[in-house]
């Protein structure tokens, strides 16, 4: 009980922090994406990954922001719903299931979710391990052992995402909930 509530302060502290008395217009990621332009956000803390990530969804066509900390990450996210989210596991909590981006994102609307295509970046879980990314609530895993050929892995994980979710998200579109 204790550990929840100290859990819950500090994700109202971070929710706080993002809070729309603070806004600031140079905060907000995007000020015009063209029609049908795809929106990337990269949370890891490591640089190398980072800008690797980054050239490699610019290159695949993602206006991409890099968000180095989760405040940062959280504000970015609280002025736009992008397309694509990577989020390393080091980057929330020191790889903590609990907090966070990836815990934000779990309770996130499904309305919001199911047009946010989720990568977690890990360590531990082999890339494109479907029950793993099930279990994390994330649409892809990565293993950063496949690090350089993520542009090609998540172009694949859309892609599948797209033929299972393809005609179910079609049926949402046309009953007008999505």
């Amino acid at each position: 009980m204790v550990g929840e509530v100290c859990m819950d302060d500090k994700k109202e502290m971070l929710l706080n922090e993002t809070g729309s008395e603070l806004y600031n217009a140079l905060d907000k990621p995007f000020d015009f994406v063209e029609e049908g332009g795809k929106t990337a956000l990269i949370c890891e803390s490591d640089h190398a990954v980072r800008e690797n990530l980054g050239a490699a969804l610019e290159e695949m066509g993602y206006h991409v922001t890099k968000a180095t900390t989760v405040p940062d990450a959280l504000k970015s996210m609280r002025f736009h719903v992008y397309d694509l989210i990577v989020a390393g596991e080091s980057f929330d909590e020191k790889g903590s299931d609990e907090g966070g981006i990836l815990d934000y994102i779990r309770h996130l609307p499904m309305v919001v979710r199911r047009n946010i295509f989720v990568t977690l970046l890990s360590t531990t879980v082999r890339t494109m391990d479907n029950m793993a990314a099930f279990g994390k609530s994330v649409n892809l895993v990565i293993n950063l052992k496949n690090i350089d050929d993520a542009g090609v892995i998540i172009e694949r994980g859309i892609a599948d995402d797209e033929a299972f979710y393809g005609a179910f998200k079609d049926a949402l579109k046309r009953a007008g909930r999505l």
